[in-house]
């Protein structure tokens, strides 16, 4: 089961580039499910028992299924996020160096671990926009070919480079693109023909380099599996697959992939936007209900927002908190901060571990050593907008934010079975007390 499980999530993770891709595909998913795609411009028209989605940049995705049963309203939601660490290629993409060496000029987006980039086969990925007559279209485009590198610099010439040398994202992290036969305008051509249109018509991109190392399950088990982006794309994957297997005929269903949180989720498609309180209300409407109604149903709803988590590195042990520390292969994490970095609390960690319980998967307890600062997510800053009963949850990995990542082979098939759990619980509040029943 697990080797399928990481088979599958793998050939997922190759057709995912980039985040656009990730949300193309995942659509793909879900049409393959019978789910309607809604178009945020347009009439919704909402019906019991319907199943649809709705995207928001080509990058972000809700999708939702309704139960039969809407006189008991609630949302069942699950959140993840599609991009990560890695570097956007700027607009006049191109650098001549000495007339014998075409570089791309690109910036950091994200924050990656720097030296993983190094000496290894990259490509570019991403969406164009296209000019076609009177209305301008959007292409995803992929350079599926080993066709860049970032060369290190020798050890002669730099002999700090294992003392803690600080890379300049401008002088040390510029892809070489092409020799002295190239010449300026040639990247632009390349992405075009990608594309499959003049490069005249191309009037705006979002592109990004990715990393072409294949996937890999290793270890004298075979019990680890390393892939590029696992962050977080390991989560939106285990998250679909449990939504797409869970069914419930009371309430919601709602399966959310942001982009936008390794830059702080502060865009039209990230987490603090509007894009899940526009879908709520939308679906709230579309079924009829009055405007008391929808407070009512967000009250009574849970979040888990799902992202992956630091497990204890073999190296650096004393990285982690004492207890509050996990491992792969040994279930799904639980986040906490008393800073409130991640949204848990003491209801929503109860709820979750009972879900747990039923699935038959072990969770683990994470937080930071009280002396370290540690990252956030996207949990408590999609509450924000939508206030809810929210979990942050995760994968144990390492080496989060590497060009090259590395996981539990077995933790995947947990997060999809307690995915399914979820999706197929129902949950009813009364006094102050919530029950959770299948």
């Amino acid at each position: 089961m697990y080797q399928k499980t990481a088979k599958e999530m793998t050939a997922f993770l190759k057709k995912c580039p980039t985040a656009f891709h990730a949300v193309d595909l995942i659509g793909k998913e879900l049409v393959s499910s019978g789910y309607e795609r809604l178009w945020e411009h347009q009439e919704w028209e909402i019906k019991p028992g319907g199943k649809y989605y709705v995207t928001r940049n080509d990058s972000s995705i809700i999708a939702f299924a309704v139960g039969t049963q809407i006189s008991d309203h609630y949302f069942r939601i699950a959140a993840s996020h599609s991009d990560f660490p890695t570097f956007k290629i700027k607009e006049n993409a191109e650098l001549e160096v000495k007339k014998k060496y075409l570089q791309l000029n690109t910036e950091g987006y994200g924050g990656m671990i720097c030296s993983a980039w190094f000496d290894r086969p990259l490509s570019v990925a991403g969406r164009v926009v296209v000019k076609e007559q009177d209305h301008f279209t959007t292409k995803l485009v992929n350079v599926d070919r080993d066709l860049v590198m970032i060369p290190s610099l020798a050890i002669h010439m730099n002999r700090a480079v294992n003392d803690g040398y600080a890379y300049n994202k401008q002088i040390d992290l510029l892809p070489l693109f092409g020799g002295q036969e190239s010449k300026k305008g040639d990247f632009k051509k390349l992405i075009a023909e990608a594309a499959g249109v003049p490069a005249a018509s191309v009037y705006g991109s979002d592109l990004y380099l990715y990393n072409r190392q294949e996937p890999s399950v290793w270890g004298v088990q075979e019990e680890f599996i390393s892939a590029q982006h696992l962050d977080d794309l390991q989560c939106a994957y285990a998250s679909l697959r449990g939504f797409l297997e869970g069914r419930q005929e009371s309430g919601v269903n709602v399966y959310v992939c942001f982009d936008n949180e390794e830059v702080g989720s502060g865009t039209k498609q990230g987490a603090g936007s509007t894009f899940l309180y526009d879908t709520l209300r939308r679906i709230h409407l579309g079924l009829g209900k009055p405007e008391e109604t929808y407070y009512q149903a967000v009250a009574g709803s849970l979040m888990l927002s799902a992202d992956n988590a630091h497990a204890v590195h073999p190296n650096h042990p004393e990285k982690t908190d004492v207890e509050n520390c996990v491992y792969m292969n040994e279930g799904i994490v639980i986040k906490s901060h008393a800073g409130q970095k991640y949204t848990s609390d003491a209801v929503s960690i109860a709820l979750f571990r009972d879900i747990c319980e039923k699935a038959d998967v072990p969770v683990q307890f994470f937080a930071n050593r009280s002396d370290e600062a540690g990252g956030s997510t996207l949990g408590n800053i999609s509450s924000a907008k939508v206030s809810l009963n929210a979990v942050d949850i995760g994968l144990p990995q390492l080496a989060m934010h590497s060009a090259y990542e590395t996981a539990g082979i077995k933790d995947t098939c947990y997060m999809i079975q307690a995915m399914k759990q979820f999706f197929s619980t129902m949950i009813r509040e009364k006094n102050g007390d919530i029950y959770l029943c299948s």
